[in-house]
C-alpha cells in the first residue's frame, strides 16, 4: 500500500448523502463524500462537496478543512458568522455547536480525527 496519497478524486465513486432532517433550517443541502483515508485511530481524509442549505452543525471530532470553492457561512451558537471561500481555512473543535449554510456549492478537502 502507498505511503503517500494525493487528493485525486478522478474515478472514485463519492458518498452521497445529507445532513439529518431534523436538523435542516433551510434548502434540500445534498452531500458528496470522498473520502480517501481512514486510519487506525479514528483519523480521516478526504473531500467534501455540498449544495445549497443551511443546518445544525455539532462536532464531537476534530476537524482541519480548505475551502477549494464555493462560499459557505459557517457560525457558532453565540458567535458571530465566518464567511469561508476558496483559500479559507477553519478548525472545528469537540463541542462546537452551530450552523453551517451553503450559499454557493462549496467543497473543502478535511482532516478528521475523532
Amino acid at each position: 500500500m502507498p505511503k503517500a496519497i494525493p487528493f485525486d478524486i478522478d474515478g472514485i465513486e463519492p458518498e452521497v448523502g445529507a445532513p439529518a432532517a431534523e436538523r435542516v433550517l433551510s434548502g434540500n443541502p445534498q452531500f458528496r463524500t470522498w473520502n480517501l483515508e481512514e486510519a487506525e485511530g479514528g483519523l480521516y481524509a478526504g473531500i467534501w462537496e455540498a449544495t445549497p442549505g443551511k443546518w445544525r452543525i455539532v462536532y464531537e471530532e476534530w476537524e482541519y478543512f480548505s475551502i477549494l470553492c464555493g462560499h459557505s457561512i459557517v457560525t457558532e451558537d453565540g458567535g458571530g458568522p465566518v464567511h469561508l471561500r476558496a483559500g479559507d481555512r477553519l478548525i472545528l473543535q469537540p463541542g462546537f455547536n452551530g450552523t453551517w449554510e451553503v450559499i454557493e456549492t462549496t467543497r473543502k478537502d478535511y482532516v478528521i480525527r475523532l
